[in-house]
């Protein structure tokens, strides 16, 4: 079954609270890792991070994606452009672009984040989520899709497949562009 797939929008705050839980999902992170620098995220509590993401929502455009099943949130996408997450663009990351001046490219695009309920994960949804993240990219005038996944992981549940994995990435067309670390490809897909 295809989930249905929708642009996180002000609106639809309760459906992404709820999936992400009371801590805030990944220790209380609210998908703001690679939104602030270290500094912050050091001094950050799970009650100011989800204050972040909550104005970053409803300031606008969508971070990211949320996937429904009836009408459930079962998982969600970071996605927009690499100027958004300015922690992913640092020299020292995986994540790191391959021109520098990508980093501030409206049209660069970055998939930096998944999290999928426990209920949902191994169901193939990060799959749904990456392709509907392309046809996102695609109407918002991206030129490159990005992403720095992980090869491999102990099985499809593993927490530290945040980033998602490289298998997804290449079933949906995105090629290897650099491996500054091992087993952690930067991957581009061109739109």
């Amino acid at each position: 079954m295809v989930p249905d797939i929708r642009p996180l929008t002000p609106d639809l705050w309760p459906a992404f609270e709820d999936l992400f839980g009371k801590q805030g999902a990944c220790y209380g992170c609210w998908c703001t890792y690679f939104r602030l620098p270290p500094a912050a995220r050091r001094d950050a509590s799970h009650a100011s991070n989800k204050d972040f993401i909550r104005a970053f929502i409803e300031s606008g455009p969508p971070p990211g994606l949320l996937a429904f099943e009836d009408n459930i949130a079962t998982g969600w996408m970071q996605i927009g452009p690499r100027a958004d997450v300015p922690q992913w663009n640092n020299k020292g990351r995986g994540s790191a672009p391959v021109d520098p001046a990508d980093a501030a490219d409206p049209a660069v695009w970055a998939i930096s984040c998944f999290f999928i309920r426990n209920s949902a994960r191994g169901k193939g949804l990060t799959h749904h989520l990456v392709a509907a993240g392309v046809d996102f990219a695609r109407k918002s005038s991206a030129r490159f899709l990005e992403a720095c996944p992980m090869d491999q992981s102990k099985d499809s549940r593993s927490l530290g497949l945040f980033v998602g994995s490289t298998r997804v990435f290449e079933s949906a067309g995105f090629e290897r562009l650099a491996e500054r670390k091992a087993g952690r490809p930067l991957m581009r897909l061109v739109l």
